[in-house]
């Protein structure tokens, strides 16, 4: 990361001069790409110009952020400053200087690309309509003493919202995965805390009868209600006054009040407060996320070790994708390795994507792969033993021509490697397409065995056609 960095003096032929310049680390403006701890520090009288380069190429925010405009301000003050050092005539001062001057334009323009990229106006405008959402089905009926509107419906929406923002490219710019990033957690958080809800909701209290401390234990799960309606506006910045330190004192508070409660002498209650402790300490976990974007390793998935699992699954896979096209072309369909597909998948199942979004999609897409392969398989052997009988039904007859077709076509799919304005591409999604109306086009004539075979082969086209658009659709971490 690099930014002007002033010497203030410098020796020459036993002169002193005013005040140089030089790159704060020696090396060309490369756009926030480099992040080496061990590069050389300022001086200690610079070290407020030398933070200043960290913030601006990891800063993730837009134009009308409160902290783009300071570190505009500070970046146009050290312009100025460069601008007025005075060179002596001297050409390799006055290079220094432009050199330092290219560097300080370098950031802004750094900051304000990322600030107006397309992909960071796209996470933004998801984040709006996610706080559009929870605002209209959570927030507003609890502010207005009502019941959140908590169903399917809700939940699959966000479901949605999570997806898209798992599928914005970030180019592999450090701010971009940042926001990007920091949308998802939030979201994720967002659809934690209602899953809790929905638990708790199933889950009635006890009556006040059963124990002395049952009432007082009600009356916190009533403020760990609104707590919630708080922690789910806060996550999606929707909340007014209050801030993340005053919830967690407010749960504090309420667990303290839980652990001085007797509850002894009866272990109904006892599992009932301990329900409500976890509970509270669910919530008080979601409120650590303010700070998680910070930390690289998270939103930087390039060296994690579940998608290094991940990625050595999809090697493998890839290795006996090509062994299997290769048995095909030749006409030797005795390669069949299901059982090791199989425990692939078992591997994947393994994986632990520690809640992260981007984590689950990447390991969601590799099964997909695996299942690709594997149906590719099955069909094929079907394909293989098929007898067809001297009165089988037309109608049954053309499924199976279909299906065949299918068969030949997913191989390709299978070894496609380009991109969606590859002629290849085109053509295999018009072919795709084509079988589906031919499938269209059969009449079962009330025959069962046709309507299940039509069925099932109208959604193993669809299936094919959803992985060759998953193969390049261009997705990254």
């Amino acid at each position: 990361l690099c930014a002007a960095k002033f010497l203030v003096s410098s020796s020459l032929n036993n002169s002193t001069f005013p005040v140089s310049l030089c790159s704060l680390f020696g090396k060309p403006f490369d756009g926030g790409k480099r992040m080496d701890p061990g590069m050389p520090q300022s001086p200690p009288q610079t070290q407020e110009v030398a933070a200043l380069g960290p913030h601006v190429c990891t800063f993730s925010g837009l134009q009308n952020d409160r902290e783009y405009k300071r570190l505009e301000r500070e970046l146009a003050k050290l312009q100025l400053e460069v601008d007025q050092v005075d060179t002596e005539g001297r050409a390799d001062l006055q290079a220094a200087r432009k050199r330092a001057a290219q560097e300080v334009e370098g950031l802004l323009r750094y900051m304000e690309e990322n600030a107006t990229h397309p992909s960071r106006l796209a996470i933004e405008q998801l984040s709006t309509e996610a706080r559009s959402l929870v605002e209209d089905k959570i927030v507003a009926p609890q502010r207005s003493g009502g019941v959140a509107e908590i169903n399917d419906e809700l939940v699959d929406a966000l479901q949605e919202l999570v997806l898209k923002l798992t599928q914005v490219k970030t180019e592999g710019r450090i701010p971009l995965r940042k926001a990007r990033y920091r949308a998802l957690t939030r979201l994720c958080a967002v659809q934690e805390v209602i899953e809790g809800r929905t638990q708790q909701t199933l889950s009635l209290p006890l009556s006040d009868d059963t124990h002395e401390a049952v009432h007082r234990i009600n009356n916190i799960m009533v403020k760990v209600s609104v707590a919630r309606g708080q922690l789910v506006a806060l996550l999606m910045g929707l909340s007014g006054r209050d801030s993340c330190a005053h919830l967690s004192r407010i749960l504090t508070e309420l667990q303290v009040e839980l652990d001085a409660l007797d509850v002894s002498g009866n272990s109904v209650v006892r599992n009932y407060r301990k329900q409500v402790v976890e509970e509270i300490n669910g919530l008080l976990k979601q409120l650590d996320l303010e700070e998680e974007g910070d930390d690289t390793r998270r939103y930087d998935l390039a060296q994690n070790d579940s998608i290094r699992e991940i990625e050595g699954v999809r090697s493998h896979v890839f290795q006996l994708r090509e062994a299997v096209l290769r048995s095909c072309f030749m006409g030797d369909f005795s390669f069949r390795p299901k059982a090791e597909l199989q425990s692939l998948v078992t591997r994947l199942d393994q994986v632990d994507t520690a809640k992260n979004p981007c984590i689950r999609e990447a390991r969601r897409r590799a099964v997909l792969e695996v299942q690709a392969v594997i149906t590719f398989l099955d069909l094929r052997e079907a394909l293989t033993f098929r007898q067809p009988c001297p009165g089988e039904h037309p109608a049954y007859r053309a499924v199976w021509t279909v299906l065949g077709n299918l068969s030949e076509l997913q191989a390709q799919v299978l070894g496609f490697d380009g991109k969606r304005a590859d002629k290849s591409y085109l053509m295999l999604e018009e072919l795709l397409t084509k079988q589906l109306l031919a499938l269209d086009a059969v009449d079962p004539e009330g025959h069962e065995p046709t309507k299940v075979s039509r069925k099932q082969a109208v959604k193993f086209a669809q299936n094919i056609l959803s992985y060759l658009d998953m193969k390049t659709d261009e997705w990254e971490y």
